[in-house]
């Protein structure tokens, strides 16, 4: 896309194809859980999800309703409100690839895209499990050291798509996403960031310097919803809290693949309206 488009929250989630490489947020970052219920509704399938660099909620609501071919992240879990359960049983019934990372390697991959590098180098992960099962990941020698150096070669995260819920976003497209600089990066490495927010400023969020410096460019965002609440039943920092008593309904109900559905159903039409 040339320039940032205002849609519905249900044509927002059409901009996600099937099969695509989907960078979401942790938990308390932003996370567009009403997107992901129009994700549900239109029924997209076998994605790629980056876990930027864990997930719950969203990541969960995915892969319980089927959306989810592979999951790649530090972690998926909802914190205080237990395991994950939809992800837990996807993993021991083998339904989800998992490709298991550490935070610093989604980070230093995501980076490597924003900058335009193919790699990123990284220490600290050499002799782990997680570099063991990594196969993508090459182990090489420092090329500048004068005595053996090993260091492991990240290639670069490119996702077709970033998804995330903010506050702000100006009617050029501008998205301000606070100091939240994991959305930025991740906005910077993918083809094109989707934003959800909860309000619409009148004005220009780059020539404000307030929000100058937290803001992602119109240059990266394909697409913008004005989605009041759109990160619900999670936390927005500075707007509202976290709705425990939704949160652990989901944590017990999402046990059983029964409950799983009858939580989904009671929710997923919450921001079909707006």
């Amino acid at each position: 896309m040339t320039e940032t488009a205002f849609v519905t929250i249900d044509r927002l989630a059409a901009l996600v194809p099937d099969g695509a490489l989907l960078a979401v947020p942790k938990d308390e970052s932003g996370v567009a859980i009403a997107a992901t219920f129009a994700l549900i509704r239109r029924q997209v399938r076998n994605l790629h999800i980056l876990c930027v660099p864990t997930s719950g909620l969203q990541a969960d609501l995915l892969i319980g309703a089927g959306c989810v071919a592979t999951v790649e992240c530090g972690a998926v879990s909802l914190d205080e409100f237990g395991p994950a359960p939809r992800f837990r049983s996807a993993v021991q019934t083998g339904k989800v690839r998992i490709l298991d990372s550490t935070c610093p390697a989604i980070y230093a991959a995501l980076q490597a895209a924003e900058k335009g590098s193919p790699f990123a180098p990284l220490r600290g992960l050499i002799g782990s499990d997680v570099q063991r099962m990594r196969n993508d990941w090459l182990v090489t020698e420092n090329p500048f050291a004068e005595t053996r150096d090993p260091i492991v070669l990240l290639p670069a995260i490119r996702p077709d798509v970033a998804m995330f819920h903010a506050r702000l976003a100006d009617r050029r497209g501008n998205v301000w996403v606070g100091n939240r600089r994991e959305l930025v990066i991740m906005a910077h490495a993918a083809k094109t960031a989707l934003a959800t927010v909860e309000e619409i400023y009148d004005g220009d969020l780059i020539a404000d310097e307030r929000f100058a410096a937290g803001t992602v460019p119109a240059l990266y965002v394909g697409a913008v919803a004005h989605c009041p609440r759109g990160a619900w039943p999670l936390a927005l920092a500075g707007r509202y809290d976290c709705d425990a008593v939704a949160m652990r309904d989901y944590a017990a109900a999402a046990k059983t693949d029964a409950g799983f559905e009858g939580w989904l159903a009671r929710h997923i039409d919450r921001a079909a309206a707006i």
